[in-house]
């Protein structure tokens, strides 16, 4: 076999385990992200609760100031009533006193139920927090044997990049930049066999004097219509 293109094929097949662990680590994100998401949802389900149980409790503490005022308010009116001498305006802030202890009455019963509302929301967004903090807790096992194989394949990768890399060195320099070229376009590996007088990567023919040339070990060929090379397959 041509010098060459054995050491051409022995960087492919290195490559080629390369590819092939890159593969089963990305293989890996769709089951990770099957977790990832179903913690996100209940996640977002709590964090989506607890921003209702701050918006509750502000609402709860605007209607606290505003009863203060009114009784404050009304505090003033009672002081005032005592001053007055005319019928007339003692009348007037009778009236007044009992509108505004309607006003604070109903106030008042709308902060009561503001904060049932409030318990309500934190049992709530409590329960949410739980039913995350459970999810996490199951998928516990899950996440330890995918960052298991995930730590697993990162280090047969390491070691076969390592070995690519060596087999890299018996290629010259001018067949490594024409492989790396070749790996840019939509070809996965650089090198297939001349199948049938045409190239095996995309099946177009091969003309009979490059057949010819492939089959006698003389040359590697570059296909004319894809751009891998193409070789003589022993066996």
């Amino acid at each position: 076999m041509n010098p060459d293109l054995a050491a051409l094929l022995e960087l492919q097949a290195k490559h080629k385990v390369v590819l092939d662990l890159e593969d089963a680590v990305r293989a890996l994100e769709p089951e990770l992200e099957v977790l990832e998401e179903e913690l996100r949802r209940a996640e977002d389900e709590s964090s989506a609760r607890r921003t209702r149980v701050e918006d509750a409790d502000t609402r709860r503490e605007e209607l606290e100031g505003k009863i203060e005022t009114y009784r404050v308010m009304q505090e003033r009116r009672r002081q005032k009533l005592e001053w007055v001498r005319g019928a007339k305006e003692a009348s007037m802030l009778m009236a007044e006193l009992d509108l505004a202890r309607s006003v604070l009455a109903r106030e008042e019963g709308e902060w009561l139920r503001s904060a049932d509302k409030v318990q309500e929301l934190q049992e709530s967004a409590a329960e949410s927090e739980k039913a995350a903090a459970k999810i996490l807790e199951e998928q516990a096992p899950k996440r330890e044997e995918l960052a298991g194989r995930r730590a697993e394949l990162g280090k047969a990768l390491e070691i076969a990049i390592r070995e690519r890399d060596e087999a890299a060195k018996g290629v010259t320099a001018e067949l490594q930049d024409q492989f790396q070229r070749i790996l840019k376009g939509r070809a996965r590996l650089v090198l297939y066999p001349l199948s049938n007088g045409a190239c095996g990567h995309c099946y177009t023919a091969v003309p009979l004097h490059r057949q010819q040339k492939i089959r006698d070990g003389d040359s590697i060929e570059a296909c004319e219509a894809c751009g891998v090379m193409i070789y003589r397959e022993e066996g």
